[in-house]
């Protein structure tokens, strides 16, 4: 029940009547008996600005960020986490002590869901896409002693420029741009396959996948971080050829979790959230 005493988190968005996370969030507070509550905000591009005022005159615990707002946000911040500095992008911000700080916790919930099958130590990486979330994963994976990491994307300039950035801001260097409609000739190169690109998500579920899929094997993982459809064409095909597959519940799980722990310093369990999530989904 909501009382004076409740604390209050949240998501801003535009448009964010689709989001998962207040059932999520919501589900694990009931669990825990925590008195707390996860609203969805809708924020105008144009009220970014009063935001940030806005929540700490209301009191509010910490807000999830989604499209379009996780570049435009950063400037009206107090302090900004490191790694959501080099990605340029803030999906988490906590609120204490008048102070609002921005997180990016999108790579550390690719990293945690790849880490339940296999160490990334020494893999050769390949990500589908150059946009926000692929610079979320980019980021997080050279911290975790990767050998190689290759960008496939349809537009070169992207891609480049995601490259520039990563080595400008890292010592890591073995990083190579490669063209989305060519990559089925490196695949067996490859330990791990991301999809980051849009391609596969409902409504559009029955379309081709993003990069051929012959020559995935029961040697790679294949990850893909749309979580709508369960399994996307890349994810069933790649099954079909042996290789173990990860859908984007897992990611979009893990990051809310690390989030719940930015604003509350409490551990939510990984159960919480998945079962709200599901029954949404269905």
């Amino acid at each position: 029940m909501i009382t004076g005493k409740t604390r209050i988190t949240g998501v801003i968005g535009h448009p964010i009547e689709h989001s998962m996370s207040p059932p999520m969030h919501n589900n694990a507070y009931k669990q825990l008996n925590m008195d707390y509550v996860y609203v969805a905000f809708h924020v105008q591009p144009e009220d970014i600005e009063k935001l940030i005022t806005s929540a700490k005159t209301l009191g509010i615990c910490g807000l999830n960020v989604t499209i379009p707002h996780k570049t435009t946000i950063i400037p009206y911040l107090d302090e900004i986490d490191e790694t959501a500095k080099k990605i340029g992008a803030v999906n988490t911000i906590q609120f204490k002590d008048n102070k609002a700080k921005g997180y990016n916790t999108d790579g550390i919930g690719a990293i945690k869901s790849i880490q339940e099958y296999t160490t990334l130590q020494d893999k050769n990486i390949l990500i589908l896409g150059a946009g926000g979330a692929s610079k979320a994963i980019s980021f997080s994976l050279i911290n975790e002693n990767i050998n190689s990491l290759t960008i496939a994307n349809r537009t070169k300039e992207n891609a480049e420029q995601l490259i520039e950035n990563i080595k400008k801001q890292t010592n890591f260097t073995k990083i190579q741009y490669h063209t989305i409609n060519d990559v089925d000739e490196i695949i067996e190169d490859m330990d791990i396959i991301i999809n980051t690109t849009p391609i596969g998500m409902y409504p559009h579920h029955e379309v081709k996948p993003p990069i051929k899929t012959d020559n995935i094997n029961k040697n790679h993982i294949v990850m893909d971080i749309i979580y709508n459809p369960l399994e996307t064409q890349l994810l069933k095909q790649s099954k079909e050829n042996g290789a173990q597959t990860i859908n984007g519940t897992s990611m979009l799980i893990n990051q809310g979790l690390v989030s719940f722990e930015i604003f509350t310093g409490e551990k939510a369990t990984y159960k919480s959230f998945e079962e709200a999530l599901l029954n949404q989904l269905k």
